[in-house]
């Protein structure tokens, strides 16, 4: 059993998805602590809701923030878990830890992919408020599997395309081999 182990742990391919497994229980076990929530969740989760009342009223939307609930007079919505895009951050953070990479290059993919799913899912947010306005029969499809499946879809393929990106400019490393290709 032991030699099984060691076995599986010494394959890349094996030890990465472990790794994973293993960053993925941490980050959402640590997403679902009330502390963690509270501090740290629900702030920023409000700040995404005050952050998409500005660009609504940008637009001329009579839009304000209340708390997690984004409002105007023709539409209101609460922004929880699951719509905030903090799952599909855990997903893409936990890939990039558990890729075999220099921390230079985990930090690169950490910001820029955090960045990214912060942006999109303020595109989310705003869209799914539109759509309440306009077409309210669309937004439960949208919200429930178009968005979810495009945010996920986004973090893994940009886990894929910085690994990818990362061994072609030969920084990453082989568990403590420096590989070069």
């Amino acid at each position: 059993m032991r030699k099984g182990l060691v076995q599986l742990w010494q394959h890349p391919g094996s030890r990465f998805v472990l790794m994973f497994g293993l960053w993925l229980a941490v980050l959402f076990l640590a997403l679902a602590w009330k502390p963690v929530n509270d501090h740290m969740v629900v702030p920023y989760t409000t700040f995404i809701a005050r952050e998409a009342a500005v660009v609504l009223r940008w637009f001329g939307v009579n839009a304000q923030a209340v708390g997690l609930t984004l409002t105007s007079p023709r539409f209101s919505v609460a922004i929880y878990n699951g719509c905030n895009g903090l799952e599909a951050s855990i997903v893409l953070l936990s890939g990039i830890l558990a890729f075999p990479s220099r921390w230079r290059w985990k930090a690169v993919g950490v910001v820029m992919g955090l960045l990214v799913i912060h942006v999109v899912n303020l595109v989310r947010v705003l869209s799914l408020f539109g759509l309440g306005i306009l077409k309210r029969e669309w937004f439960s499809a949208f919200h429930n599997v178009v968005w979810q499946v495009v945010i996920v879809v986004l973090a893994v393929a940009m886990l894929v395309v910085w690994a990818q990106y990362g061994q072609r400019r030969a920084i990453t490393v082989a568990w403590g081999q420096e590989r070069r290709g």
